[in-house]
């Protein structure tokens, strides 16, 4: 077996300094707001993974059978000999992926990327064990402003799954597909997993099921603040909401004060106020038609070489070649 390699990027005094900008920029604003990745401490990424479990929540289960389907297509389309993957998290449904392009393609190293090096190099490790012919080299980083630190060389394939590319607004999606044009070479390639537009029937019960652990996981990002920050949040006093955004077409996720309040973030020497029914967005997840998302690929400088969606159209994987 291949020892696995870690670079670090980005460390926990890092990590804070971006969790202060972004509560002081995001408490401030008249339309109050926190970025969603800051939901994934220890317990959210605990509550996250029972979401996916949950008979509500569509996409994780639906990405999978999707890529079980159509794995074997993609590495024969592609013959790449490094994977990259952004946001790998665990790497779950990256083995499907490693298994086919190790036995259909000549694939010799796999990188994975995320913010937390604790998953990454659990990971890293499994992924080693499973496949002993392969490098593997985890990144920590933020994949939003370091995708040029990524290693070059070897006819190389970006996998973006899991549908995070809904969580950015068009802006940041056209800037974060600019970059990814930029580092890779032509005839290199973007795996690209997006979430399609549905029917608001089945898509809102996906971010705010009956049990309730969305809210929970909602809920969390304040608990975050409150450690990392030393935040008095009461996090029991915010009701989780979901809606349907139909003229953007992307899910949002709020969380409403119940009373009014006066919340301190102690590392910030900050104040905020809280009317009753005011609501700080916590997340967007987009969903997209296929037409629309070849077009950001093209405006950004990829052609579409193949779509797969599942049977009901739900969720589709594209891949992309960098022109």
């Amino acid at each position: 077996m291949t020892t696995p390699t870690l670079e670090i990027h980005l460390s926990d005094d890092d990590l804070t300094a971006a969790l202060r900008s972004d509560a002081r920029l995001g408490l401030t604003a008249q339309q109050k707001w926190l970025p969603p990745k800051w939901f994934y401490d220890a317990t959210g990424s605990a509550l996250f993974e029972r979401i996916t479990e949950l008979p509500e929540y569509y996409p994780t289960r639906t990405e999978r059978a999707l890529l079980e389907r159509v794995v074997g297509a993609i590495a024969r389309a592609t013959q790449a000999e490094v994977l990259i993957e952004l946001g790998a998290g665990s790497a779950a449904k990256t083995r499907l992926l490693l298994t086919a392009l190790t036995t259909r393609a000549p694939l010799k190293s796999y990188v994975p990327q995320d913010v937390s090096s604790a998953a990454l190099c659990a990971a890293a490790a499994d992924i080693a064990a499973e496949f002993p012919g392969l490098a593997v080299r985890g990144v920590v980083s933020d994949f939003t402003d370091t995708l040029h630190i990524l290693p070059r060389g070897g006819r190389r394939m970006i996998a973006f799954l899991g549908g995070t590319i809904g969580n950015l607004v068009p802006e940041e999606r056209a800037e974060f597909l600019a970059s990814v044009h930029t580092v890779l070479e032509p005839g290199e390639q973007l795996l690209l997993g997006a979430g399609l537009v549905v029917d608001p029937a089945v898509l809102v019960p996906a971010y705010d099921d009956a049990a309730g652990v969305t809210a929970e996981f909602n809920r969390n990002v304040l608990r975050v603040l409150n450690s990392r920050l030393g935040a008095d949040f009461a996090p029991e006093k915010f009701r989780h909401i979901a809606i349907w955004d139909s003229a953007r077409e992307w899910i949002e996720m709020r969380l409403e004060a119940t009373e009014d309040m006066t919340v301190t973030v102690g590392e910030l020497d900050l104040t905020v106020h809280f009317a009753r029914g005011e609501q700080l967005r916590t997340e967007i997840s987009a969903k997209f038609r296929i037409a629309g998302l070849t077009a950001e690929l093209a405006a950004a400088g990829f052609d579409t070489e193949q779509v797969w969606t599942d049977p009901d159209e739900r969720f589709a994987l594209v891949l992309a070649e960098r022109r």
